[in-house]
């Protein structure tokens, strides 16, 4: 019964909601954007199950979303392999997968699964390691031997061990980690990371920075060797790793922490100001495969970025010439655009800088993104949190409203109601928003983080967040929310907002 009222409730929601033939929905390009509309296809009542059956094979990637609208329309989870939509395989691999799923259930089925692990290769030990899931790996969560934790470290393969060892707290394992693998072996920069942060917790400096060292060699981005720099300047206390990092080009909690503890100002990073004349159709905006369009162009080897950037120098389309800038400095240019400051001006300083700062992470600014989870629009909304909010409302809305750059900044700022009668530090804000309040909510009331600013707190606790996503937005987040809140008048350094965050009272309501 509750169930019926609930579907009623939201069908009622969606009532005047956009419908597409499957014409319409077959002339899209293939693409991330046309899987949302294949999606919206699929959930209609006009489509028939010989039009799902069609249109599931134009889509670029069939997700759950996808898979669940084709069952309930159809009355199967996945279509029959057909065309594209086949994986051809050869017969030795097949033969290959089919022998290591074997070993994992042998294993799984064993009365001695440790042992039996340690009779295999060493590249199967990883596969399965990998592939036995949690409770697989909680049997084999024994004490490696040195000699073999050193040999599965030249596989690159085993950072995915690493960081399931790390999420899964596998205690028994991690003893493993006070043995530093050599300097060629097959660990990216992030699973060397993961090594040096356990050793800090252990208290072990001198295996934390040998750890670090192999990671610098290896970063794959600025930011990652920002954090590296940021951590030895922690553990050596040694200046000049905080006069290399003012030097970066990146834009990071770690530089501007470095800008603080060194006493210097924040650079002046520019936000356009672009004249309001009118350059382009206001339905091209909301299009998302006008953007698609443009993206191709923007990533194209052959398109001079600067002339197509003036092609978008006006205030309306003000996400598309930051974007275009941005890369045509690649992205050592910082922009920090400020629009709709029509609706964003009534509303605090610290509201307007938080949904400034999640624009800027989510979007940069694009009014018709769509994400691969179909997040939507400027602010990426998911369509379940518009069904609500919408609800909450007491409006009949589109999902396609979402494109409307006013429109999402007004959901955006009514779910930002919600989050702020819970949290009120930015960072759990982020995180909140990003991976949801129930997963906020545990990583507060867990004793384990943000608990006091001793030591290496609360650095700590950022860096070993369990959502690797959610880690990484908050941090993108806190850094926008403090460049916007000084453009905005409020003078803020980005140490204040960390000093702050194992104090309830000031942060959220969560914790008692």
């Amino acid at each position: 019964m509750r169930f019926s009222v609930l579907l009623l409730l939201l069908t009622s929601i969606l009532i005047d909601a956009k419908q597409f033939s499957y014409a319409e929905v077959h002339r899209m390009p293939r693409s991330v954007e046309k899987d949302y509309y294949i999606w919206r296809l699929l959930r209609e009542s006009r489509t028939t199950k010989e039009e799902a059956k069609k249109i599931i094979y134009e889509a670029k990637f069939v997700s759950s979303k996808i898979k669940k609208a084709y069952k309930r329309k159809v009355g199967r989870k996945s279509p029959p392999a057909k065309g594209w939509y086949i994986v051809h395989v050869s017969p030795k691999i097949k033969e290959k997968r089919k022998k290591r799923r074997a070993k994992v259930k042998a294993i799984m089925k064993s009365k001695k699964p440790f042992s039996e692990w340690l009779k295999l290769e060493n590249s199967e030990k990883i596969y399965v390691f990998n592939h036995i899931g949690k409770r697989g790996r909680k049997l084999l969560d024994h004490a490696i031997p040195k000699k073999l934790w050193l040999k599965l470290c030249l596989y690159s393969k085993f950072d995915d061990c690493i960081r399931k060892i790390e999420k899964e707290n596998l205690k028994n394992i991690k003893q493993a980690y006070v043995y530093p693998p050599p300097s060629k072996n097959g660990l990216d920069s992030d699973a060397l990371a993961i090594l040096a942060l356990t050793a800090i917790r252990e208290n072990n400096k001198l295996l934390a920075m040998q750890y670090f060292e192999l990671a610098s060699r290896k970063a794959s981005d600025r930011e990652s060797l920002d954090m590296i720099l940021f951590w030895e300047y922690l553990l050596a206390k040694k200046k000049s790793y905080l006069r290399t990092l003012i030097k970066s080009y990146d834009l990071n909690i770690y530089t501007l922490l470095a800008r603080d503890f060194l006493h210097k100002k924040y650079p002046n990073y520019p936000t356009p100001n672009l004249p309001k004349k009118r350059l382009l159709d206001p339905e091209k905006i909301s299009d998302p495969f006008y953007w698609k369009a443009l993206k191709k162009k923007i990533f194209s080897k052959r398109s001079k970025l600067g002339k197509l950037a003036d092609q978008y120098f006006s205030r309306e389309s003000v996400g598309f010439y930051t974007y275009i800038k941005s890369k045509q400095s690649r992205y050592k240019e910082h922009y920090f655009p400020m629009p709709y400051q029509d609706i964003l001006s009534k509303l605090p300083k610290g509201r307007q800088a938080i949904l400034y700062a999640i624009a800027r992470q989510e979007s940069r600014f694009i009014p018709a993104s769509i994400s691969s989870s179909y997040a939507l629009g400027m602010m990426q909304i998911m369509p379940f949190l518009i069904d609500h909010l919408s609800k909450q409302r007491k409006e009949k809305i589109d999902y396609d409203d979402m494109f409307d750059p006013k429109t999402a900044l007004i959901y955006a700022n009514e779910h930002m109601n919600y989050l702020t009668k819970w949290l009120q530090h930015p960072l759990f804000i982020a995180y909140a928003y990003n991976a949801g309040i129930g997963f906020t909510r545990g990583i507060l009331r867990n004793k384990s983080f943000f608990r006091n600013a001793k030591g290496y707190e609360p650095y700590l606790s950022i860096e070993k967040l369990p959502n690797a996503q959610a880690k990484r937005y908050g941090k993108h987040v806190l850094v926008n929310y403090v460049i916007y809140m000084n453009k905005l008048g409020v003078s803020l350094r980005i140490s204040e907002l960390l000093s702050v965050l194992h104090i309830p009272k000031k942060t959220d309501k969560f914790r008692k």
